[in-house]
């Protein structure tokens, strides 16, 4: 107990036994359930979020402790400290690495130029117990020259000015363990009002420092990962927006005839991630007054999946501008995919009008087909033979025909367009129930409308694209 409070004093009474017990129990209930959340929490260290999260549980768990075991400590009382070196109990033993050993405390006699140090501050600086304390000048020595100056200043002001202790520094163990101590205390003044002595406090936080940079480190490698994960986004989306028709709403092909398509398409992000994917949609009016129309998907997201699409759709273009059919531009696509220096896989529907006839040519590689509406009705055109694109070198893609008629409505769309359900019967059952509402509609964009308010408010894990394609009577 320092020397200038009486026994009568408030501060050297013990606090109710009773009301510190409470709070021992409340911050072991707490301290159980942290953990219990923690154990269930993620520890495979993959996701930088999940890893600050883990570090925030461990920090908790250890400031938990430490107010568990602090708390203890109040409730027992403190050790009493020695009177003199000479008549210095023996230190109790070691604790081990129990948060008990972690605090104990010191004071130095200016007059007599005499210290008393309690066993868990020997246990702390890593001195044997048998030797004498430090006095004030040899403290130093333990400390890490780059923080000697912080451990002179607190010492002088307090010594000094009659200023409280509050600081931390580091210590070098003579066992070469550096040990990070936190030291609180404060001057006993004399009668005539200069300092006596000084008493302190001295911390072990160690691994309380520990944690908090590893959530630190955690934090700031969550933010970087936020940071990368943004830029990525953005420059997908800047991608995305080159290579896509830059035409919104409705568009007629081809422009110089009479025999037209009227066209819309619209694109619906994922609500559930923030990485672009790879889906398309495409309508090219070509040099012999044919008109292109595709949909496609890579699978993936991000901008590695991004720029292969912009590669894809490229070369699509550029083969369907040359003259070449659907079927054997899939077996050509195909090709690219498989010799590509980043491996992917697409799926894809290519077809091409030909107004003069009304004859539409297709191929497809393991995507959906294109729906037929027509007089209030719907159909699913039957696919010729077409897998993924990427999944088997030199695959054979098949082609088929389809004569149009004026007031048809053809829909292509990509997977995922129907939130919660896989691409197959249910699907597309759900898309042809929209033919009733197809056959009252007048353009393409009111087509697409109906799509958008059947299925564009409703979460979905994956982007998906929708083509309409209405022929002009």
């Amino acid at each position: 107990m320092p020397p200038h409070l009486s026994a009568d004093h408030p501060a050297a009474q013990p606090p109710a036994r009773g009301s510190v017990d409470a709070l021992i129990t409340q911050t072991r209930q707490l301290k159980g359930d942290v953990d219990a959340v923690r154990r269930d929490a993620p520890a495979d260290g993959s996701d930088p979020r999940e890893r600050w999260q883990r570090a925030l549980y461990d920090l908790a768990l250890q400031q938990l402790s430490e107010l568990d075991d602090h708390l203890a400590q109040l409730r027992d009382g403190p050790e009493p400290l020695p009177e003199a070196p000479a008549a210095r109990a023996v230190p109790t033993a070691p604790r081990g690495d129990s948060l008990l050993s972690r605090v104990g405390s010191a004071e130095w006699n200016l007059l007599t130029d005499e210290a008393s140090w309690s066993g868990e501050l020997y246990e702390i600086l890593g001195r044997d117990p048998a030797a004498d304390p430090l006095t004030l000048d040899e403290l130093p020595s333990l400390v890490l020259d780059e923080d000697r100056p912080t451990l002179t200043v607190m010492v002088t002001a307090c010594l000094i000015d009659a200023k409280p202790i509050d600081g931390e520094f580091r210590i070098l163990r003579p066992d070469g363990d550096v040990r990070t101590v936190h030291m609180m205390g404060e001057p006993v003044l004399d009668a005539d009002g200069s300092t006596a002595s000084m008493w302190a406090v001295v911390r072990d936080v160690s691994e309380l420092r520990r944690s908090r940079r590893t959530v630190d480190e955690s934090r700031d490698s969550l933010q970087r990962h936020r940071h990368h994960a943004q830029s990525e986004r953005r420059l997908a989306v800047e991608l995305q927006e080159a290579v896509l028709p830059p035409w919104r709403g409705s568009l007629r092909l081809p422009h110089q005839k009479t025999e037209t398509l009227d066209l819309a398409a619209h694109y619906l992000p994922s609500s559930t991630s923030a990485l672009i994917g790879g889906d398309w949609f495409d309508a090219l009016e070509l040099s012999d007054g044919d008109t292109l129309l595709s949909v496609g998907d890579l699978t993936g997201h991000g901008v590695t999946v991004t720029s292969s699409m912009a590669m894809l759709l490229g070369a699509l273009r550029g083969m369907a501008v040359a003259g070449t059919q659907p079927g054997q531009l899939m077996t050509w696509l195909n090709q690219l995919l498989d010799a590509s220096v980043q491996p992917a896989l697409a799926g894809a529907v290519c077809c091409r009008y030909r107004p003069e006839t009304r004859t539409l040519t297709w191929a497809q590689a393991g995507h959906p087909a294109p729906l037929l509406f027509r007089d209030g009705t719907g159909r699913v055109l039957d696919p010729p033979d077409g897998v993924l694109l990427g999944a088997t070198s030199g695959a054979a893609y098949g082609q088929a025909e389809e004569t149009l008629e004026p007031g048809d409505i053809l829909l292509l769309h990509t997977d995922g367009l129907v939130p919660g359900l896989h691409e197959g019967t249910a699907a597309t059952h759900r898309l042809l129930e929209l033919a009733p509402r197809f056959g009252e509609a007048r353009t393409a964009q009111e087509c697409v409308r109906a799509v958008v308010e059947e299925f564009g408010e409703t979460e979905r894990e994956d982007d998906a694209c929708v083509l309409v394609a209405r022929v002009t009577p």
